[in-house]
């Protein structure tokens, strides 16, 4: 548990982060937005490493919350469910993500492999391709871990795609040949 003061840090930084770039927000402004001393923030993060980490696990939470609560209200058939992942990125993007994807931003920023936030990057990214691998096996259909490795790429080309306005209506168009897929398959 987060006292007020680190959960106000950690939304703060958050925030900062996503907006400006990991490298370019330091914690004298993170400190400063959040009404905290630096002495409270390195008392609550340990560095700024763990906060970036921590910043990273909480997008990833409320990603994933995101994701299951849009899958699971839903009355699809089986075999739409995992176009239901599509429908989810397209809210979160519209909402949360006009910069691109915080996990891909992140990496690019972040080149050192034992960077804590690095796990959390690539514990994201597993976690979506087993969902979707889990979703393509409810529904029935043939090699799930291949499909389901292909609706991956296809959802992070359209995150990238998108927030760079290069396809219109990127995620749009990826879940049409995700729709596809599924059809063949």
């Amino acid at each position: 548990m987060l006292t007020p003061a680190a959960e106000k840090v950690l939304e703060v930084a958050g925030e900062l982060f996503y907006a400006n770039g990991i490298h370019a927000v330091g914690v004298d402004a993170i400190a400063a937005e959040s009404g905290v001393t630096k002495k409270t923030l390195y008392d609550r993060f340990g560095s700024k490493d763990a906060l970036v980490a921590r910043y990273l696990r909480r997008r990833d939470e409320r990603w994933r919350e995101h994701v299951l609560a849009t899958v699971e209200r839903s009355r699809a058939a089986p075999a739409r469910r995992p176009l239901l992942v599509f429908d989810a990125l397209e809210t979160w993007t519209a909402t949360m993500n006009p910069r691109g994807c915080a996990f891909v931003n992140a990496h690019a920023e972040l080149p050192d492999a034992g960077h804590p936030g690095r796990e959390v990057i690539a514990d994201q990214k597993r976690w979506l391709l087993a969902y979707l691998r889990a979703l393509v096996a409810e529904a029935g259909l043939r090699n799930p871990a291949k499909l389901a490795r292909a609706l991956l790429i296809l959802l992070e080309g359209a995150t990238v795609t998108g927030s760079l306005d290069v396809v219109p209506d990127a995620v749009r168009a990826a879940k049409s040949i995700a729709k596809d897929l599924l059809d063949a398959a």
